[in-house]
């Protein structure tokens, strides 16, 4: 039997030097792939909008794993681990084009650490690091609730990477293009678990009404341009968030329509010093979460196996 033959075979330390335990550490994800800045481009505005995309992205998925083994029917377990897979690996590239933008925000690690560096992003950040919006940190609630959640997160993310797939920066452009294909699929899946509460008994109704209330605070979070995304928006490699609000709202009509749900009148959750998620200010939740998410890997950091 040749190792491609074994399902273990990739398991095994054929070189000496051991896989690192807790993360992907196979192989560089931007091997083969022209990580050159582009002219106009600044390498720390890259990294930072790559974190953010990236941490939108890693916050989101470590959110749809918890529906593992508790989701209400095994076909909708399967459908939001892959989903959440789609958006681990749109985390895992953008984290490491972060990287590889700017060397100097991977966290420091022990001397011959094996830990690769969208890794160490991922699992060695502290939560005032990271740049995820609130949105995505919001704790599950009940179906409705996720569900209402990832309906906004996929349509904002989808109108923001069909424009990022003329970026001017050849990485995001690639992850974009990828991406469109995933996030179409979430946000449906969603759109038509919305109508499907929304259409079903006076309690479902109810739940998903309640948890769109629940979520739509932190809409507007998604719409604020940050200072980075304006100056890369300036040399065409990012895209100014308020460019985004209209599509998002043009589709959010057609499915509230289509649920017969009015969009609620939410006062939008203000920040601090006009701080938000871009900025390191988060939620109560984010902290549960990222413990859950590092836990382990700060525990044993030159763990392998």
């Amino acid at each position: 039997m040749t190792d491609h033959d074994s399902a273990y075979a990739d398991l095994v330390d054929h070189n000496g030097h051991g896989q690192w335990a807790f993360g992907t550490g196979f192989d560089d994800p931007l091997a083969g792939v022209d990580t050159t800045l582009r002219a106009g481009i600044d390498g720390p505005d890259l990294a930072a909008y790559c974190l953010m995309l990236g941490d939108d992205a890693l916050i989101s998925a470590q959110r749809l794993a918890q529906w593992s083994t508790r989701a209400p029917e095994m076909e909708e377990e399967v459908a939001l681990a892959n989903i959440g897979l789609d958006l681990l690996g749109q985390a895992r590239l953008l984290l490491a084009r972060a990287a590889a933008a700017d060397p100097r925000m991977v966290p420091e690690l022990p001397s011959g650490s094996p830990i690769p560096a969208e890794d160490a992003l991922a699992f060695f950040r502290d939560e005032p690091q990271f740049r995820n919006v609130r949105l995505v940190e919001l704790d599950n609630g009940d179906f409705a609730v996720s569900i209402a959640r990832l309906f906004a997160f996929a349509t904002y993310r989808l109108a923001l990477l069909h424009r990022l797939r003329d970026s001017t920066d050849a990485v995001l452009a690639a992850v974009a293009a990828k991406g469109v294909k995933e996030v179409t699929y979430h946000r449906d899946y969603a759109a038509r678990w919305l109508v499907t509460l929304a259409d079903g008994t006076v309690f479902s109704r109810q739940r998903i009404r309640d948890a769109v209330t629940r979520v739509w605070p932190y809409i507007d979070e998604l719409f604020v341009t940050h200072p980075v995304e304006e100056r890369l928006a300036a040399v065409g490699a990012a895209v100014p968030a308020e460019a985004l609000r209209k599509e998002f709202e043009s589709v959010v009509a057609q499915v509230f329509h289509a649920a017969r749900l009015d969009a609620p009148a939410a006062q939008p959750v203000t920040g601090v010093g006009g701080r938000t998620g871009r900025d390191g200010i988060h939620t109560e939740a984010m902290g549960y979460v990222l413990a859950e998410l590092q836990a382990v890997a700060r525990a044993h950091p030159m763990g392998r196996w």
